[in-house]
């Protein structure tokens, strides 16, 4: 029987490579040959690249979400399920670890399964990770929610559409991703999730995975009309981005930011503070409107965070997740060795070079080691003088700081009027 499957699988790569369109008998033979792992790499790679070319039809964006669920684990919760996500590129932007609290402590269901770094120095299941666990089973992640109203844990574990991260896997060495690859992981990780509601984060930049407002637009209607075929209601946020939201680059640096938040401590980034209260007000207005609740959604998280119930629910859910509840940013302690950078000339910053960033926290040793990155302490707009300290290299290994400082020469991270 396999034999037959695999054959139907090859002769739908074959049709696809030829620009034919396909059904949805043979996508769901293809992504259930990738999905239990008995189609080659090489094979699977061919119909990822066939895919580059032409993209799909809506009917064929469909027939591959569809399958991506059907072939792998699915989570069941009643009534309203909330979702957030974003198409990413953006390091030091962690947003989700502040909304998914605000969302659950408004008394609304909201699962985030999320994934570890695949192009960037951390995702948010390694962030969380410092914090918490963040594997568990299906069973352990509908348990948690039902207790807490929340979590945040690791996809890439629970089979969930997990042809999809197969597919992730060939194409993370092209660190490349076509945008209708980028709606179908999406959408099919949400409809397994059981998400009603997702807020849809799409930043735009020379350095981000949308580098267009034009593409963004494209991304937006198809996510659009997908998300209708499977009932989900969605609100997107396009919006232009030039620079991380936080200052910490790499996991406990930007845990710590989310804590800075949370706490409402005054050496918080606001920028990130805003992005994720904007992000949160829009999903709680697209919920509010299914419960009949005449409330400002912005209003409603704004007052969560500021009265400290945010942090609270966060508190509840990493107990859950087998943390340490009384976590906060003074007890959070960053086991590193840490080089300060300073300014070789004055002047107003006028660009942040986020893939630099990238490249050197990854330099740095991030997202292996938990403890390495970047702290931007200065960000676009700002002015900094000759000799001022601009940011700080962590790293557990002196040799990475060393590398890291020996590389910036040829990956600067700030342009200087």
């Amino acid at each position: 029987m396999s034999n037959e499957n695999q054959l139907k699988a090859i002769n739908s790569i074959q049709k696809k490579l030829l620009g034919k369109k396909l059904s949805y008998r043979e996508i769901y033979s293809l992504m259930d040959e990738i999905a239990h792992r008995r189609l080659s790499d090489i094979l699977t790679t061919y119909f990822v690249a066939s895919s580059f070319k032409e993209g799909f039809s809506m009917d064929e964006l469909y027939y591959l979400t569809k399958a991506m669920v059907e072939t792998g684990t699915k989570l069941h919760f009643k009534g309203i399920v909330a979702d957030k996500h974003s198409t990413g590129g953006v390091a030091g932007t962690r947003t989700t670890m502040i909304i998914v609290p605000i969302i659950a402590a408004a008394g609304i269901k909201i699962p985030k399964t999320s994934s570890r770094a695949i192009t960037s120095p951390a995702g948010t299941a390694d962030v969380m990770e410092t914090l918490a666990k963040v594997t568990f089973t299906p069973q352990d992640i509908e348990r948690i929610v039902e207790k807490v109203g929340g979590c945040i844990v690791w996809g890439g574990h629970l089979g969930i559409a997990p042809a999809d991260d197969v597919i992730i896997r060939i194409e993370e060495p092209l660190s490349f991703e076509s945008f209708d690859k980028i709606i179908i992981s999406i959408i099919a990780k949400k409809v397994a999730v059981g998400a009603t509601h997702i807020v849809l984060d799409i930043p735009v930049g020379k350095t981000m995975k949308i580098r267009h407002f034009h593409d963004a637009e494209r991304v937006r209607e198809k996510f659009k009309e997908l998300a209708y075929k499977f009932r989900i209601k969605v609100v997107f946020d396009v919006n232009e981005t030039l620079e991380p939201a936080g200052r910490g680059v790499g996991p406990a640096l930007e845990a710590r930011d989310v804590l800075y938040v949370l706490e409402q401590k005054k050496e918080r980034p606001l920028k990130l503070e805003a992005k994720a209260l904007r992000l949160a007000g829009k999903l709680l207005n697209l919920c509010f409107a299914d419960m009949k609740l005449k409330k400002s959604g912005e209003d409603e998280a704004a007052r969560i965070l500021s009265e400290g119930l945010a942090l609270k629910k966060f508190r509840e859910i990493v107990k859950a997740q087998r943390g340490d509840e009384e976590v906060s940013s003074e007890t959070f302690k960053i086991k590193s060795n840490i080089l300060e950078i300073e300014s070789t000339r004055s002047g107003k910053i006028r660009e942040i070079n986020n893939y630099n960033v990238n490249t050197l926290a990854k330099i740095l040793g991030a997202p292996v080691d938990k403890f390495a990155g970047i702290y931007l302490l200065k960000k676009l707009d700002e002015f900094v003088e000759k000799q001022e300290p601009m940011l700080q290299f962590y790293a557990s290994s002196k040799y990475r700081i060393k590398e890291a400082e020996i590389s910036l020469k040829n990956f600067p991270v700030y342009e200087i009027e």
